[in-house]
């Protein structure tokens, strides 16, 4: 993240991880911005009921999260990581004056995640606001009213979901003049062509249905954050995205992330002979129905030989205990993004997932492995009777536009 203060929503930390088909995962009927999973779920006691958690993949403890970075001190590889240079580049630091705001979520992993990221960060010198933006009625107003003032002198303002309501919020408040989406998630794809058919900003999940009292209440910053979005002669607009995109708006620059650094700081990682699964949230948004869910990775998983299955981190932890017991996978909830986690090994030979943004991100984290992505089409059969008209293409649309991945059949649960 670039420029001063950040108006970025906590799917977005140094992804590898932004908003996809997984991202809003959330039961149906809540907002996908506010909502908390019941319970005050922790994760580290999340899976199987007088059990610890099964472990995340090895090398992740919070000691040596960069530990395996090779020819070069882990401080050097957090602050590249992070935009800045060391002292043998030519340049001067780049963004120096970088403010990061983390817009804390409710739900417990994504904040472990970002908790991670934010260290990270400080580590190297950079200012965090960890705002507490969803703690209570009050919060939103202490949010806004802590940061109008820097967002109003920012000239530059890199944000991570603009779906988001409160990074909506947020963008009518800034006046400036260089407007930066960052974001790997699959919802990109779907962001950039609203803006060029001028639609209002609505995620892919809740698109065709209609809006509800609260999305009435807010249409008119919503329509506000669209208009600040889109180019003009006083405002550049850039979306930095290794996602494919098209209907590309007049005005916007589209720049490609290839995970470059990721590859150069990261691994190679030592690659088994096994499969490993990647989980999806499809279920926890209404998208697909759970029973369904369930046969699906069983089936994969007795197919491919697979063993461990990386959990997204808004699974809900009654539905991993449930792929636990039922399947005999390994759960792995993964406290780094899958990109890095991946990178950094030991991965299987063969990664399988549904559509989401792991077929796009994970071929370009890991290319010159040997390690083959294959994505499991999402069968109509399995879409719940509540999901968007749009779901089934959208999520076609997500896999037949990754390069690099193995398509699988959609598996066909008894």
């Amino acid at each position: 993240m670039a420029g001063r203060p950040v108006g970025t929503d906590p799917d977005t930390a140094d992804r590898p991880t932004g908003t996809d088909p997984d991202t809003a995962g959330r039961p149906v009927g809540t907002d996908p911005d506010t909502a908390a999973w019941p319970g005050g779920v922790d994760p580290a006691t999340a899976l199987m009921p007088g059990q610890a958690a099964p472990a995340p993949v090895p090398a992740l403890p919070a000691s040596a999260a960069l530990g395996a970075v090779p020819a070069q001190s882990r401080r050097a590889a957090v602050r590249r990581a992070l935009g800045r240079r060391t002292a043998g580049d030519r340049a001067p630091a780049a963004g120096a004056d970088l403010t990061v705001v983390v817009l804390a979520p409710t739900d417990p992993m994504t904040r472990g995640q970002l908790r991670r990221m934010a260290d990270l960060a400080r580590e190297e010198g950079y200012r965090v606001r960890w705002e507490e933006a969803r703690g209570g009625t009050t919060a939103p107003f202490h949010t806004i009213g802590g940061l109008a003032g820097v967002l109003r002198r920012a000239g530059r303002i890199v944000m991570g979901d603009p779906f988001s309501r409160y990074v909506q919020l947020l963008l009518t408040i800034t006046r400036a003049k260089d407007l930066v989406v960052v974001d790997d998630g699959t919802a990109t794809m779907e962001f950039v062509a609203q803006l060029a058919r001028g639609e209002r900003l609505v995620r892919w999940h809740r698109k065709g249905g209609r809006p509800g009292a609260r999305d009435l209440l807010f249409a008119p910053v919503s329509s506000s954050a669209r208009r600040r979005l889109t180019p003009s002669a006083r405002r550049r607009v850039e979306v930095f995205s290794s996602m494919p995109v098209s209907e590309i708006p007049d005005g916007v620059t589209v720049t490609a992330n290839d995970f470059a650094w990721t590859r150069a700081r990261f691994g190679p990682p030592a690659v088994t002979a096994g499969a490993d699964m990647v989980g999806t949230s499809l279920v926890e948004t209404g998208v697909v129905d759970g029973e369904r869910y369930l046969e699906a990775v069983r089936t994969l998983a007795k197919a491919h030989g697979a063993t461990r299955y990386f959990a997204h981190r808004r699974e809900h932890p009654d539905k991993l205990r449930r792929l636990a017991a039922e399947t005999g996978l390994e759960i792995v909830r993964p406290e780094l993004p899958l990109e890095l986690i991946a990178r950094r090994g030991p991965v299987g030979r063969t990664i399988l997932s549904f559509p989401s943004t792991v077929v796009h991100t994970l071929p370009l984290a890991l290319a010159g492995t040997g390690v083959r992505v294959a994505v499991c089409d999402i069968d109509p059969a399995w879409l719940t009777d509540t999901a968007s008209p749009r779901a089934q293409g959208f999520l076609s649309g997500v896999t037949g536009t990754a390069r690099d991945v193995h398509r699988l059949a959609a598996v066909s649960p008894a």
